[in-house]
């Protein structure tokens, strides 16, 4: 089962605004009349039940939405890039740095992953009564991408738990519909197993068969414990014993610690223990077999015969009820590391202006344009870029790098 897998996602860009000029009588260059670029599409990631593993996204890991298209004249908008839906099954968590952001427990739940870029507003909108054809417009902000990863954690009200051999199979094909690999030898199920217990009245739930644990198990023994992630959703937890084993109680010991190890919230669940296989011992056995377990509730069942199942149905059923849901805490993504706005560093003998706003600013301004580099500089200045020059150490005849620009300085 392929169940955590990393995909890179790509918001679109917003559109460009473009500078246009109607053809009117009188009015110099016929009026502004360029329109705004589109907004770039999202990113939405959605639940769906018509999906079961993250198999889909074994080979195809890159996903974009569309940008948005530039602005056109006679204040035409640029079409929007539409919103790219990326299907996942319920029960999927997403993950950025690590930091659990959306837990899509639920059919149709969305998550907007990455927001699309806004469009830039065309030259109509920098007309003033000095600047009667304005030749500015703004490019389109870049869209959101992130690296994300996705992890499905299978949606059950009571997991199945225990060493390998103990009869967990059988004891899911006994209670449930699932038809899952049933053998005499250890590890026949290697991933884990759903069935739907019914009780009467329209009376359900889930239950999910976790692949057998061993002693050593969060070092990569036998099958790892990767697959207890599917049991972090449960509400109870049936720990399955093998009425034949030598030591029972070592047993039910070694897989509460490996349980505990993989996540100490395990312990604040509720927990029923299922003595199985109680068709090969002896009543006495089995009746001492359950003295070792006093302090907790304890059915002595057979998968083959069937014997105490509609008793263990019942009691897991009434115990779900007051057990409450498990929800992950869904984090905010930490702030971006604050930069300076604007700054100059000396390269050789050239002073490059650098610094957040100056990135933004070269990237917002269409600069090939004449009023659009004076609107940039003017920005610049107000930023405070003649003081920036002059703490650096600059002198009449210097050269001074913005981007791509260079042009000589003089006070």
């Amino acid at each position: 089962m392929i169940d955590r897998v990393k995909i890179y996602v790509a918001a679109g860009k917003g559109g460009n605004g473009v500078v246009s000029f109607r053809r009117e009588k009188f009015v110099p260059k016929g009026g502004p009349d360029g329109g705004d670029g589109g907004n770039g599409g999202s990113v939405i990631i959605e639940a769906t039940s018509s999906m079961s593993t993250l198999s889909d996204f074994k080979y195809k890991k890159h996903f974009r939405a569309q940008s948005g298209e530039n602005g056109k004249g006679s204040n035409m908008t640029g079409k929007s890039g539409e919103d790219l839906v990326i299907k996942v099954p319920v029960g999927t968590i997403l993950k950025i740095d690590g930091r659990i952001v959306a837990d899509l427990s639920e059919d149709k739940k969305r998550f907007v992953v990455a927001k699309g870029g806004k469009g830039g507003r065309g030259n109509v909108h920098f007309a003033t009564p000095t600047r009667q054809a304005p030749t500015i417009a703004e490019n389109g902000e870049d869209g959101e991408a992130y690296e994300v990863e996705l992890e499905l954690k299978l949606l059950a009200d009571v997991g199945l738990v225990g060493l390998p051999n103990v009869g967990k199979s059988s004891l899911i094909a006994a209670m449930t519909n699932a038809r899952p690999k049933i053998a005499d030898y250890p590890f026949t199920t290697l991933e884990p197993v759903l069935g739907k217990v019914e009780i009467g009245r329209g009376k359900s739930y889930v239950i999910v068969d976790i692949p057998g644990l061993i002693e050593g198990a969060h070092e990569g023994k036998g099958l790892g414990d990767e697959f207890l992630k599917h049991a972090e959703r449960t509400r109870i937890i049936a720990h399955v014993l093998s009425l034949t084993s030598n030591n029972i109680v070592e047993d039910y010991k070694k897989i509460k610690e490996e349980m505990k190890i993989y996540n100490p919230n395990f312990e604040k669940k509720g927990e029923i223990v299922v003595l199985n296989k109680s068709d090969l011992v002896d009543e006495e056995v089995a009746r001492m077999a359950k003295e070792e377990f006093k302090d907790k509730k304890v059915f002595i069942v057979s998968a083959m015969t069937g014997s105490g199942l509609e008793d263990l149905k019942k009691a897991l059923y009434y115990e779900i009820q007051k057990a409450p849901t498990t929800e992950f805490r869904i984090e905010e993504l930490p702030e971006k590391p604050v930069e300076l706005p604007i700054f100059v560093e000396r390269e050789r003998d050239i002073f490059v202006v650098k610094g957040s706003e100056v990135e933004r600013l070269l990237k917002k301004y269409q600069i090939n344009q004449k009023d659009g580099m004076e609107i940039l500089m003017k920005k610049l200045e107000d930023l405070g870029l003649e003081k920036e020059l002059i703490r650096a150490g600059i002198k009449d005849g210097d050269t001074v790098a913005i981007g791509e620009m260079e042009f000589e300085f003089y006070k």
